[in-house]
């Protein structure tokens, strides 16, 4: 498979999943970012876990696959512009304590979850 057309098809199943969940969370929650926080930082580290997994156990995964998974469907999944989006949104509110421990929070437990994940994948191999 042409490795744009194996991200591209990742990304829409990415960026369908992470309406879904950040919704959800957000919904639950109640608070502005909690989606993207969540799918953020488990998008770290699922992303790091493929990448150990592959790396040590499947070292000759096509490249179409992997940049399918890693590109297409993690990087749909994550964002970015929503995070930063989200952080205005809670300064612009009132609350810029909540909007620095999002931004905080988010850059640390994601970093944690993607060493934790690469980590979990090589682990595997």
């Amino acid at each position: 498979m042409p490795i744009p057309i194996a991200i591209a098809l990742g990304g829409a199943l990415g960026s369908w999943l992470r309406y879904a969940i950040a919704t959800e969370v957000t919904d639950r929650a109640g608070v502005i970012g909690a989606g993207t926080f969540a799918v953020n930082v488990v998008g770290a580290l699922v992303l790091g876990l493929v990448f150990g997994v592959i790396e040590v156990r499947f070292p000759d995964t096509p490249r179409w696959l992997g940049s399918g998974i890693s590109l297409g469907v993690l990087g749909g999944f994550t964002t970015f512009s929503s995070f930063a989006l989200d952080a205005f949104r809670q300064v612009e509110d009132g609350r810029p304590g909540l909007a620095i421990a999002y931004v905080a929070g988010t850059v640390a437990l994601g970093l944690t979850a993607a060493f934790v994940g690469v980590w979990l994948g090589r682990q595997a191999g």
